[in-house]
Formats: structure tokens, C-alpha cells, sequence
């Protein structure tokens, strides 16, 4: 193994990390982690990351969980997508947690109770979907303003929202549709040489399980077995 061993499971996260990766340049060596067959609850992946969720990077022996926190390490390590002006260094990491606190948790379990859920919960339905929404709406006046969610430069901020900006259309049925600056953005970022390359990672044939049947509703949501 080289010096940074990223832990990885094709799914927004961990997209938002292998997109900085792919930005900075940086050498890595991928370990794919089967989430769908209970990988992430291996006693080796748990020393790694207790709470059992991709990605996690072991960075020249220094261990990051959490995409976000991944995020934040790197560019801050490596000197390149974080302003180091306190006005524009402030506005990147507000919008960085915005993704984390707010655009994240919100789209997954919009997409939990409206394709996994074992029965059909109307109010969860719409309580989701609606803040979903509402996040995007936000980040669209925001880009109504400035280019980039930190304001003028690319940043971390963007890669994150990039990660769940690929998924939008398993949360909301019309995808990006109804926020052009959003999806603008989106395609600015899709467009990069680094997105890519982080896309042709998703799209490695890793021997991962594809099918979502029983067993891995079992392994990713155990409260419902």
C-alpha cells in the first residue's frame, strides 16, 4: 500500500472524495469496501471508522472518516481548494457544512423512505423531499450571486454538494430540473478532467454486490429486521 489508502464505496460520499483526490493529484490506493454484504462492520474496518460508513482515508498513517472531515484534511494539507482569507476561508466551510448538516442527510433519507423503506410513510415522505428542496432552493440564490458556493473559486464546498448533486434524481424524481444555477453548476464541475476520472473510479467493475435484496436491506438498516 502507498502512503494514502482511501476506503471506498461508489456512492456520494465517498465521490466527493475521490473528485479532491483526483483534483490535488494525488497518488492513492483504493480499497473497496462491500457495503452491501456488511464490509463496512468488519472488526478491521470498524478500528478504522466505529461508526461502519465509507469513505475513510488512512493518509500517511494519520486515519479521516467522514467525507467531509476527509475533505476539509486534504485541502488543508495540500494548500488547494479552501480560500486562506478568513472572509473566504468562512464562506467555504458555511457551505461545506451546509452540504454536511443539511444537503447529505437530508437527501439520503429522502431517498431511504421514498425507494427503501419497508412501508409507505406519506409524512416522512414529504417532510424529506421537502427539505431536499428547500436546500437546493437555498444554494440556488446563492449561486444567483456568486459562481461558486464560497463565493469566486472552487472550492471543497462544491465538491461536496457535487457528490449528492450526481444522485439529486433518486431523491427527487425531477432531478435538477427545477434549479438551473444548481444544475449549471453541476455540469461545470461534471465537466473537469478530475470528475472524470473519479467517475471512471465509480465505474471500476470491483466485484461489489449490485443487487439491493433482503439481505442488504438487513445489513444497511438492522433497526428494521
Amino acid at each position: 500500500m502507498g502512503d494514502l489508502v482511501f476506503h471506498f464505496h461508489p456512492s456520494p460520499n465517498p465521490m466527493k472524495v475521490a473528485l479532491l483526490l483526483e483534483e490535488i493529484g494525488l497518488d492513492y490506493d483504493v480499497v473497496p469496501v462491500d457495503t452491501f454484504r456488511g464490509a463496512q462492520h468488519d472488526p478491521a474496518f470498524r478500528s478504522l471508522n466505529p461508526n461502519a460508513k465509507v469513505p475513510v482515508i488512512v493518509d500517511d498513517e494519520t486515519i479521516v472518516f467522514d467525507s467531509n472531515a476527509i475533505l476539509l484534511h486534504l485541502a488543508d494539507k495540500h494548500g488547494q481548494f479552501i480560500p486562506k482569507a478568513d472572509r473566504g476561508r468562512a464562506a467555504t466551510l458555511s457551505w461545506l457544512f451546509f452540504v454536511a448538516t443539511g444537503l447529505s442527510p437530508f437527501s439520503g433519507q429522502a431517498v431511504h423512505f421514498w425507494r427503501m423503506a419497508p412501508e409507505d410513510l406519506p409524512y416522512a415522505k414529504n417532510r424529506y423531499r421537502k427539505e431536499v428542496i428547500r436546500h437546493y432552493e437555498v444554494m440556488e440564490r446563492r449561486l444567483n450571486e456568486v459562481p461558486f458556493l464560497g463565493g469566486d473559486d472552487y472550492s471543497i464546498a462544491d465538491m461536496a454538494a457535487w457528490g449528492w448533486m450526481s444522485y439529486a434524481a433518486y431523491a427527487l424524481a425531477e432531478g435538477l430540473s427545477d434549479f438551473p444555477k444548481v444544475s449549471a453548476l453541476f455540469e461545470t464541475i461534471s465537466a473537469r478532467p478530475a470528475a472524470t476520472r473519479a467517475m471512471a473510479l465509480k465505474a471500476r467493475d470491483f466485484g461489489l454486490k449490485q443487487e439491493f435484496d433482503a439481505d442488504t436491506a438487513r445489513i444497511l438498516f438492522p433497526q428494521n429486521a
